[in-house]
């Protein structure tokens, strides 16, 4: 559910998430909100402090933040939330609205499975988050902000993700694309080139690269490019430190790289035969104009290849209507068998995190009308000590074995009545329609009353 408002199906404690990531906001606005281990505690604290947030998680990473609360009143808490992030970020809430989304009861896990998964991440199939999530988990436990309802949800989600990673090959399918779109890339400056070298594993050799960004995606390009035989790569990123340790990592790979600023990209370009873009910005970082300038300062250097991995992309569309530029974007990587096999691993996780949440979902709702059995079988118990004290009254004398034996004989047949409607109960409980039929069991047997639930017996 990727709206705003609550499942009118979900149990009386439900999960809110509020998050931000690659997808949905810019590197500018990540970095304002990006919650430090520091900082993680602290505002955990704050957030269950209130009335309307029981529980509460954060998991936060380079590319995320998401809060995952378990919460009774969806409107309530999503204001506590959003107030939280607003007040950390210094951003007003209107401004950071935009850039948010919320998911809510079984939505919100299915999308923590999800980045457990590694299907939500910058580049998919990545491990990292999962140890990620399970010291987000532990960081609230620690602090008592983790209670039933989250420990079951994390420990679900560090369950799906670890299935993923052992049952499905999806470890390689961010990788795949990487390594894809270079060796098209090669392929096409090769072409070019009638003295380019055969040698299938040096078929970079002589080139100069560009990479644009410096995030995980950004790190697997400059592994591949080291391995293509790349002649030299220069790093920029928004983040200075991030290019310049991006471009330390190649060199001590033994990749000539230097970091640069972003400002000069055009300048950068001009001196490239593959700009490798793939930053997590929402809108165009690589304009026409930069590309145009670039072009004008390259003399007779030869084609230019752009792969364009950012998700939404990097590059303005009109960049590849450039003479002698060549734009390699997601859409154009998926008819390689490489990368139609990264999707059917992506595709064979889909399934593994699909039944896991019906699992879950399932095991959520009953969980839920536990309580409500509780008060079914209260009733039971009511009705039963009831009649024993009205027959009481009319026979004061009555022996003790003999009202041992009625008052058990009460109890059988209130338990033999019970016992079917609540083991179907049960079973209906667990569709995703059960809490209509939770509705009326209240309303049949008046469970929404005062019900003495320490008035149950060892019933069924």
């Amino acid at each position: 559910m990727d709206s705003w408002s609550p499942d009118a199906r979900g149990s009386a404690v439900s999960i809110l998430l509020v998050g931000v990531s690659h997808h949905s906001a810019p590197v500018s606005l990540l970095e304002a909100v990006a919650v430090s281990e520091a900082d993680r505690d602290s505002l955990t604290e704050e957030l269950i402090a209130g009335q309307n947030v029981d529980e509460a998680m954060i998991v936060t990473t380079c590319n995320r933040v998401e809060v995952y609360s378990a919460v009774e009143a969806f409107h309530p808490a999503l204001d506590d939330v959003v107030a939280l992030l607003s007040r950390h970020s210094g951003m007003s809430v209107d401004e950071l609205s935009r850039h948010l989304y919320v998911r809510y009861s079984e939505s919100a896990a299915e999308h923590l499975f999800s980045v457990a998964s590694g299907l939500d991440s910058m580049v998919v199939g990545e491990q990292q988050i999962i140890g990620q999530i399970r010291t987000a988990y532990q960081s609230a436990s620690d602090i008592g902000a983790a209670g039933t309802t989250l420990h079951r949800l994390a420990q679900q989600a560090l369950h799906v993700g670890k299935r993923v990673h052992t049952e499905t090959g999806i470890d390689s399918a961010g990788a795949s694309v990487v390594s894809v779109a270079l060796d098209r890339a090669a392929e096409i400056l090769n072409a070019a080139d009638e003295a380019a070298s055969a040698a299938a594993d040096r078929r970079l050799d002589g080139r100069r690269a560009v990479v644009l960004g410096a995030g995980a995606m950004g790190g697997l390009a400059v592994a591949h490019l080291g391995r293509g035989g790349i002649s030299h790569i220069d790093v920029t990123n928004r983040t200075p430190e991030r290019a310049n340790r991006l471009s330390e990592i190649a060199r001590d790979s033994g990749t000539p790289a230097t970091a640069f600023p972003l400002e000069e990209l055009s300048a950068a370009v001009a001196e490239a035969d593959i700009l490798f873009t793939c930053t997590g910005a929402v809108g165009t970082v690589v304009t026409l104009g930069d590309v145009h300038t670039a072009l004008t300062g390259r003399g007779d250097r030869g084609p230019l290849v752009i792969c364009d991995l950012g998700m939404p992309r990097d590059v303005d569309p009109a960049v590849s209507g450039l003479p002698g530029v060549t734009v390699l974007g997601i859409e154009a990587l998926k008819a390689d068998p490489a990368t139609s096999a990264a999707a059917a691993e992506s595709d064979a996780a889909r399934t593994i995190v699909d039944a896991e949440l019906t699992a879950y979902t399932q095991a959520e709702r009953m969980a839920g009308v536990g309580p409500l059995i509780g008060k079914l079988r209260g009733r039971g118990g009511q009705v039963v000590a009831a009649e024993m004290r009205r027959l009481e009254s009319r026979l004061p004398d009555m022996d003790e074995k003999v009202r041992d034996e009625v008052a058990n004989t009460i109890r059988r047949v209130v338990d033999k009545l019970l016992h079917p409607p609540t083991v179907r109960f049960k079973e209906l409980a667990a569709r995703p329609d059960g809490e209509n039929y939770a509705a009326v069991v209240r309303t049949l047997f008046d469970l929404d009353g005062n019900v003495d639930e320490e008035a149950s017996w060892a019933g069924p």
